[in-house]
């Protein structure tokens, strides 16, 4: 079992014909994604390394059954394809696409609500079921088919995290990347709870960062419904007040959501939180008994 996306998920690539929404949606399929067709207005009847294209995601989904898609379309028209991809009853929509603005995933957000739509991101790498579908850009010869669940906000964390667990012989059941934008999509309530609900993981990894105070809220969440071990790590600990690192949304402000004080609400609750990702092994380790 897993999270979100299995074999059976059948996505829908919109911006196909654009030079990164081929180039990974060739390396989706070739991982073992069902990737039934691809989204670029005025040349349906194309084809991507034998995908078929469509000009809209209605048309792709009444031809081949498409139930998700990935957005790789520019910042300026990527809202516009997530709203389109909820319309035509796309009930999970990825979107990797960096640079969109917040204001424009605030409109498409009840769009989202009223179609029952669920998404991932935006300025985000995807997330993973290994053995099973890779939706995104993750680098897919370090995950390992095992029982640890993983949210990050950062992706490159999410690698550096994954890799650590690997090469300790610890595999994963689904990795989420959701990405570092102030207002993104599902978050650690929503996916935390999946997880909880996951017979095949057996604990959870959250890669949190500085700015906001997500990491706090989910720490008091994990305390009122959570059972399964959870072991966190916070970036940006180091990082000064006023200081953008990396993220839109990993910003220190007027002294609120620091990295003390996150890692303070995780282990107020019993969340072991590593001063670095080389510890996290080591934390499942004992959570599981290994």
């Amino acid at each position: 079992m897993s999270i979100l996306i299995n074999k059976d998920t059948k996505l829908v690539v919109q911006g196909i014909t654009g030079r990164d929404g081929g180039f990974h949606a060739n390396k989706m399929k070739d991982f073992g994604t069902q990737v039934v067709a691809g989204v670029s207005p005025g040349k349906e009847g194309q084809n991507v390394n034998g995908i078929p294209v469509f000009n809209t995601v209605e048309n792709a989904v009444k031809a081949t059954g498409a139930n998700t898609s990935v957005i790789f379309v520019p910042p300026g028209f990527a809202a516009d394809a997530i709203a389109e991809a909820s319309e035509a009853g796309i009930k999970l929509v990825i979107a990797i696409t960096e640079g969109i603005p917040t204001l424009d995933i605030i409109r498409v957000t009840p769009i989202l609500e009223r179609n029952g739509t669920k998404m991932i991101g935006p300025n985000c790498p995807g997330l993973i079921t290994p053995g099973e579908s890779m939706i995104g850009i993750l680098p897919t010869p370090i995950f390992k088919k095992g029982n640890v669940g993983l949210i990050s906000r950062s992706g490159t964390l999410t690698y550096e995290m994954v890799n650590q667990l690997t090469t300790n012989g610890i595999g994963q059941s689904t990795c989420i990347g959701i990405g570092g934008d102030p207002v993104v999509g599902l978050h650690y309530k929503e996916l935390l709870t999946m997880f909880e609900k996951d017979e095949q993981t057996d604990a959870i990894v959250l890669c949190g960062e500085i700015g906001g105070d997500a990491e706090e809220k989910a720490a008091q969440f994990i305390k009122e419904n959570i059972t399964k071990p959870v072991v966190a790590f916070i970036a940006g600990q180091s990082a000064p007040p006023g200081k953008r690192m990396g993220h839109a949304g990993a910003l220190i402000t007027s002294g609120s959501g620091t990295a003390e004080e996150k890692i303070k609400a995780f282990e107020s609750v019993g969340v072991k939180v590593a001063k670095e990702p080389i510890e996290i092994p080591k934390f499942i380790k004992e959570a599981l008994n290994m």
